[in-house]
């Protein structure tokens, strides 16, 4: 059996995103999105066992016994840091270790628009980055935060589960706190931020209501919260946050939301056309006057249209960035259609005028 230390150094030199570990079969790896696997013998329970042994505390041991499931990060001094998931299935051990650079990647190294570089100069409000799981929602938000950090005098708290990037202090101060070691929870260490004077507050993820009412009051008091959600559109987003309250309380929260959203950015890492990497593919919603009218009457149905209409201002429809891609050649045809919001329009989109040009 490999040692973890061997697992993780293959998934490295493979530029793998996630190493895998579960009973009966190898060792996998998620290269561009898809699991392979190693030439190894199956893993058993106690291969795995082994390994988890290797890397957790007593108190970490224990913590899983009891609730069966066991998020933490950990670093290795030679090949850098991951992002551990370990849980029982069938009564068995299995686990999921998501690579962490050391190094946080710059705004430009992962090709993100380049409205994110006036999102990273925002003071107040509330920015979301939203998409599915592995679609790279952390590593943005890092990205972002690095940036303030290197061109702001700001104080900066973060909240996460568990801590995946490690920031250093550099023109700001940045203070990085994680659930259960740090804190109780996502909302009381948000509560507990609005006291610590803060100028942005970084929340791993808006989880709960509880954390979604203190994140809208944080940024209704003058502070910038960031944010992650696991939805797949701009206005998918909107809606979650509205429906997540009471009905008698969905008033408020409209205009809560509609006062203090700055700006959305929904990403999905695709299939390049040669299928050897991934592409990302983004949408995003700034909140313009026009749109901060749409959420406070509740008219959600027409984000998409104030996004055709703002691309102007910054503002990119999910569909027309795929067009983009395809067009310019990094995905395939059936990439864009099968991930397009709008498939049946999709064929009216051709030739229009699209601005990617990303950093």
């Amino acid at each position: 059996m490999p040692s973890l230390s061997q697992l993780l150094k293959t998934a490295i030199a493979q530029n793998a995103s996630d190493l895998h570990l579960s009973v009966g079969i190898p060792p996998s790896l998620r290269l561009n999105g898809h699991i392979a696997f190693l030439e190894t013998a199956p893993l058993t329970h106690e291969d795995i066992e082994f390994i988890i042994k290797e890397v957790t505390t007593e108190a970490q041991w224990r913590k899983l016994q009891e609730k069966r499931e066991l998020e933490f990060s950990y670093t290795h001094a030679n090949f850098g840091r991951f992002r551990a998931a370990i849980f029982y299935e069938r009564h068995n051990l299995s686990a999921a270790f998501r690579l962490v650079p050391f190094t946080v990647r710059t705004v430009q190294e992962l090709h993100l628009p380049k409205i994110v570089l006036d999102i990273a100069r925002l003071t107040h409000g509330l920015v979301l980055i939203v998409g599915a799981t592995g679609q790279g929602k952390t590593t943005t938000m890092n990205s972002i935060i690095d940036r303030m950090n290197s061109e702001r005098r700001v104080r900066i708290i973060t909240v996460e589960d568990p801590i995946e990037f490690v920031h250093q202090h550099k023109r700001s101060i940045i203070l990085q706190r994680e659930v259960d070691d740090d804190t109780k929870s996502f909302n009381n260490a948000l509560v507990a931020a609005l006291r610590q004077d803060p100028n942005i507050i970084c929340v791993g993820e808006m989880r709960d209501l509880e954390t979604i009412s203190t994140a809208l009051t944080a940024a209704e008091t003058g502070h910038l919260v960031l944010s992650t959600l696991h939805t797949q559109s701009s206005a998918q987003t909107i809606n979650r946050i509205i429906d997540v309250f009471p009905s008698s309380q969905q008033n408020q929260v409209r205009l809560q939301l509609a006062n203090t959203l700055q700006a959305v950015l929904c990403q999905r890492l695709l299939p390049n056309a040669t299928g050897d990497g991934r592409v990302l593919a983004f949408e995003i919603l700034l909140a313009t006057q026009a749109v901060r009218h749409m959420i406070r009457e509740g008219r959600i149905e027409q984000i998409h249209n104030a996004m055709l209409t703002g691309r102007n201002e910054g503002m990119m429809p999910l569909d027309y960035c795929l067009r983009a891609l395809y067009e310019e050649g990094k995905i395939s045809y059936d990439t864009a259609v099968s991930n397009a919001l709008f498939p049946n329009a999709f064929e009216s989109i051709r030739n229009a005028s699209v601005d990617l040009d990303l950093l």
